[in-house]
């Protein structure tokens, strides 16, 4: 079954957030450039993350079918790049994605944020602090 590249730009959204990814945007770049039709755009905390992320998404999409055609930057992993040719996944480090702000570079693209809707949004500005409940632990009765 061939994935349209709307589709498959939205389980690659889906399958980012199976491993913690945030911050999930696609980016519909038809309009502008006739490289690629959509951005996939997420962030994760560390190395280990993003290469995790960058896993899940290549190993999901090849049980569909579709095989990233190119792969870049698995060893550094701070960036890592798939390209599905109608789908290009970003895949970041938190601070590299500042550096770079590619939504700011490709401003004119609508984007289309995507959430996990059974997780709140720990990194967003404004999202509650999460705090562990102490468990009442049971107190012996003084023995007379």
């Amino acid at each position: 079954m061939q994935l349209t590249p709307k589709t498959a730009a939205k389980k690659i959204a889906q399958l980012a957030l199976t491993k913690k990814a945030y911050d999930v945007v696609i980016m519909d770049l038809r309009k502008l450039t006739t490289i690629t039709d959509y951005f996939v755009v997420c962030t994760a905390d560390s190395d280990t993350q993003v290469k995790a992320v960058a896993d899940a998404i290549s190993e999901g999409m090849t049980k569909l079918g579709d095989r990233p055609w190119h792969e870049e930057g698995y060893t550094n992993r701070s960036w890592i790049l798939l390209d599905f040719v109608d789908v290009v996944v970003h895949v970041f480090h938190k601070d590299v994605r500042k550096f770079y702000n590619l939504e700011r570079l490709w401003g004119d693209a609508p984007a289309e944020h995507v959430h996990d809707e059974l997780a709140t949004d720990m990194h967003a500005p404004g999202a509650p602090t999460k705090r562990r409940s102490k468990k009442a632990t049971p107190r012996k009765k003084a023995v007379a």
